[in-house]
């Protein structure tokens, strides 16, 4: 067997040097990478007299980490969607941050700090796009929501030809996409006759509602590990 990553830049290649040293051979393909977002400049001013933070991603909270020079908001509530994200927004902000048990959009909105939020200013620091459930969700329970994107992605395409031939060759029996954006762009790269033969590779993902997606589109086998981090990714990809 062989697993095929496509998490971008560092967290794609640790997650193969981790695959690599449990014996699984993996191959590297970045989906996308990323660049400052449109809002970067204007971020400091944006986070002023903020009553609630939400990071969706460690991306969204490293670049809002370049963008203020380390300097947080103190009197903020401060929010992450997964442990891993909280973590790296616990260390730069130096606040205690609430996250949820599972790292999805769903859990994060049953979480008490987001329960009574009627005349709240929330900002949810993002990338280009995505999210948009918690968006929704916190204006129907009274807050005023805005969106601040620290970085945007952009997506790096690949030739199916090619590519799934190299799939082929090495075996690959599993896919890791770890969001809805990657997996759309993914599968939009490919082929009908390419989609046949990657749809019947196990598919790995972090949350539920991107399993079902995935299963729309045409995956049979498709896991859901709960959480992005690597460990967890690792977790569910070693042999049972």
């Amino acid at each position: 067997m062989a697993v095929l990553v496509t998490r971008p830049n560092e967290q794609g290649q640790a997650l193969c040097q981790l695959l690599d040293a449990a014996g699984i051979p993996a191959l590297h393909l970045p989906l996308l990478t990323m660049l400052p977002g449109k809002d970067f400049a204007s971020i400091k001013q944006n986070l002023a007299n903020i009553d609630i933070v939400i990071a969706v991603s460690q991306h969204a909270v490293s670049y809002t980490q370049q963008a203020l020079n380390g300097e947080w908001p103190s009197n903020t509530i401060y929010i992450a969607v997964g442990q891993k994200t909280a973590h790296t927004l616990g260390k730069f902000s130096q606040q205690y941050v609430h996250y949820p048990d599972v790292a999805d959009s769903e859990h994060l909105l049953k979480i008490n700090q987001l329960k009574h939020v009627v005349g709240k200013k929330i900002v949810i620091l993002r990338g280009n796009g995505g999210r948009e459930l918690i968006h929704s969700t916190l204006l129907e329970r009274g807050a005023q929501v805005s969106y601040l994107e620290a970085y945007k992605r952009e997506n790096l395409t690949f030739d199916p030809d090619i590519e799934v031939l190299r799939w082929k060759n090495n075996h690959v029996t599993s896919v890791v996409i770890t969001s809805l954006g990657q997996l759309n762009h993914f599968v939009s790269q490919l082929t009908q006759t390419k989609k046949e033969w990657v749809f019947k590779r196990q598919l790995f993902v972090p949350s539920q509602r991107i399993a079902s997606h995935a299963q729309r589109l045409g995956f049979l086998d498709v896991i859901n590990t709960g959480s992005a981090s690597n460990k967890d990714l690792l977790a569910a990809l070693k042999p049972r």
